[in-house]
């Protein structure tokens, strides 16, 4: 399912100036984000972060670490190992993770050069990259970055190399194996993968074989290791398993943004106490999760859930602004020092993400290239996000899995904004009455979830 990119000619490259004007915005949002983790006073870790640092010392220490098998070994070994070579300094992985988030952004308008023209496709990457809620995440020990670095290489080498032969899939693959070992995101995701090396010639499907198999070995071999460390320990060859701790905590979350009335710590706790293996904590949450459903109701839970989970997902008080300085109630940590720039910054990583949900919801009315495959998977993957935070457990971090594809679909929206009258989004969108009023309709939505949140549940009041 490849298709050659589409040539508009060097008018649609972006210039030099806008390059620069890029590049500097970058620098200097990265220089801000540093100088306000380190003073006046350093950013504690902030929840799972604490627990990655903690293990990774203990690997270089040589110390005996004990497997939970909630959390996949991918983020705790990258650290290690930057810690190895450049002393236990937080600084050092934050280094490699903005080089990596810079990473993305080339990869993803590497991938929209599949269907846009050169400055459109530069628009999607300059919107993943510029928006200071997803560079911060570059600053912190989350697998998001490293995970995400995986996923659109993986993505680049299946959808943007022509064939793909036997190198470029089995490369791809280990890539894939290495985003499982970052996050368990892509679990039951992956096969559908392999739409990368079917294609329809003279009516029919074809199916390259090889490069397929190529693909699935080089997964194996990535995640060979964690699965047999897996199978000694639990009887099962499993990398990490939360999926049942995230489904009970799930149906407890009540409120709409992250740190307030917060189920997952307390519960976390008590779900690793409730057996010594993987299936026997399950075995234990599955029969709770049963009995809630059964005192409560399906369509009960599920209207709650409907009601609660995508405000969390969407929340415009992004993983960024819930650090910056404010009130407890609001849920803001206040992990981040108070200085001048702060309330500006909350404020901008606010307005670049309701722009990019806004913008998302327009490209994704006006669109009309469904034939590409890259499309296909992208919105694949955003549908197949949606789905697993409708029951499991949301912070608004895991947005950031989505905002690649987010722009990607946006970006088309912004060149004709930006290019009125040009033909910059004309060969993807189509602009219809019908199409502007759904789009109206997915942004009042869209919004609705990023900003009402707080004031549904009476924060502050």
């Amino acid at each position: 399912m490849h298709h050659a990119p589409t040539r508009h000619g060097a008018d649609a490259a972006p210039s030099r100036t806008a390059w620069a004007i890029a590049v500097s915005a970058w620098l200097l949002a990265n220089l801000l984000l540093l100088w306000l983790y380190y003073e006046p006073s350093t950013k504690p870790l902030i929840g799972d972060e604490f627990d990655y640092n903690r293990r990774a010392l203990a690997w270089l220490a040589g110390q005996p670490v004990a497997e939970s098998h909630i959390w996949p070994p991918g983020q705790t070994a990258f650290i290690a190992a930057i810690y190895a070579l450049a002393g236990p300094h937080v600084v050092a992985v934050q280094v490699v993770q903005i080089g990596l988030l810079a990473g993305c952004a080339l990869l993803l308008a590497r991938l929209a050069s599949r269907v846009f023209d050169a400055r459109t496709a530069w628009y999607a990457g300059a919107l993943f990259l510029l928006n200071p809620g997803s560079l911060a995440y570059a600053h912190w020990l989350w697998p998001e970055v490293t995970h995400l670095a995986c996923l659109l290489g993986a993505l680049a080498l299946l959808f943007t190399v022509r064939g793909p032969g036997l190198s470029a899939a089995l490369a791809a693959g280990v890539l894939t194996g290495l985003a499982l070992l970052f996050k368990s995101l892509l679990g039951a995701f992956w096969p559908l993968l392999l739409v990368a090396f079917a294609s329809r010639g003279e009516g029919r499907w074809r199916v390259a074989w090889m490069p397929a198999t190529a693909f699935v070995a080089g997964i194996a071999l990535a995640t060979a290791p964690a699965l047999w460390k897996g199978y000694q320990e639990t009887g099962r060859p499993i990398i990490a398993d939360s999926s049942i701790y995230n489904l009970h905590v799930g149906l407890r979350d009540m409120s709409r943004s992250d740190y307030i009335d917060e189920a997952g710590a307390p519960a976390l706790k008590a779900f690793l106490e409730s057996g010594t293996t993987p299936q026997q904590r399950n075995a234990a949450y599955t029969a709770r999760i049963l009995d809630t459903v059964g005192e409560r109701g399906l369509a009960t839970l599920a209207w709650e859930r409907l009601s609660t989970q995508y405000f969390r997902l969407f929340s415009a008080k992004t993983l960024l602004v819930s650090q910056l300085p404010g009130e407890a109630c609001a849920g803001r940590l206040g992990a981040y020092a108070a200085t001048t720039p702060t309330p500006w910054l909350s404020a901008a990583a606010q307005a670049a993400h309701a722009l990019t949900l806004a913008l998302a919801a327009f490209g994704i009315a006006l669109w009309r290239r469904w034939d590409r495959a890259i499309v296909l998977v992208a919105a694949a993957l955003l549908l197949y996000q949606l789905a697993l935070y409708s029951g499991l457990h949301v912070m608004a971090r895991y947005v950031f899995q989505m905002m690649p594809f987010l722009c990607l679909f946006g970006a088309p929206a912004l060149a004709a904004l930006v290019h009125r009258g040009q033909d910059a989004a004309g060969r993807v969108l189509v602009v219809t009455p019908l199409r502007l009023v759904s789009g109206c309709a997915g942004t009042i939505v869209l919004l609705g979830l990023a900003f009402l949140g707080p004031w549904l549940d009476g924060n502050c009041r």
